[in-house]
């Protein structure tokens, strides 16, 4: 299975880059995925260019060819002006302009970072509608990173739980798994099943 990733970050280094890294190693491993990067800032010359001549330049041809090839996305943008960055949008409005099924039925997790927490509904009111749009299976766990997260156990939480729904929905799978009454559903860190895969393979 191949994942890919859009990664919107534009310094380097980059906490959106940070971010898109820890939700890729997470959904991999149980996903059994090979992991494809796309950074959008190398490709901004080129999606400019595509707005005025309506033809993609190689780099984003290729960009474009990975996110419809792939079995799942993971999509990471910085916060600007409390809605997803300019480059992320244009980026996938030149993809559906190129193929407007290209997400359709594709498994998307959605994940922002910010300077503050004030910014997570971003991920509610911005991109989850965005990707509603382009008629992407969207996960229902987002995840958003604000500066005071990192190093906080409740971001490796949401990182753990965002990971696991798209990797089932990547497996073709339920992310739910109905339990027997009256028996507790078990709890198996990720560290665990990454150790039982490894084993197993």
């Amino acid at each position: 299975m191949k994942l890919v990733v859009v990664s919107a970050g534009l310094s380097v280094p980059s906490s959106t880059r940070l971010l898109a890294d820890r939700l890729a190693a997470a959904t991999a491993g149980p996903a059994s995925a090979e992991v494809q990067v796309v950074e959008l800032r190398d490709l901004a010359v080129e999606i400019a260019h595509n707005f005025t001549n309506g033809f993609p330049g190689r780099a984003l041809s290729a960009a474009f060819d990975a996110v419809t090839g792939a079995d799942g996305l993971i999509v990471v943008t910085p916060v600007f002006s409390a809605s997803y960055s300019g480059l992320f949008k244009s980026f996938f409005d030149t993809l559906s302009v190129s193929d407007p099924d290209a997400l359709a039925g594709k498994p998307v997790l959605i994940a922002a970072t910010g300077g503050t927490a004030r910014h997570s509904l971003v991920l509610d009111h911005a991109l989850r509608p965005l990707f509603a749009y382009l008629k992407a299976v969207v996960v229902p766990t987002g995840v958003y990173a604000a500066s005071e997260d990192w190093g906080a156990g409740g971001l490796d939480g949401r990182i753990e739980r965002a990971a696991g729904e798209l990797a089932a929905l990547m497996r073709g799978l339920s992310t739910t798994t109905a339990e027997p009454a009256g028996r507790e559903p078990e709890v198996v860190p990720f560290e665990q099943r990454l150790a039982a895969l490894r084993t197993a393979g």
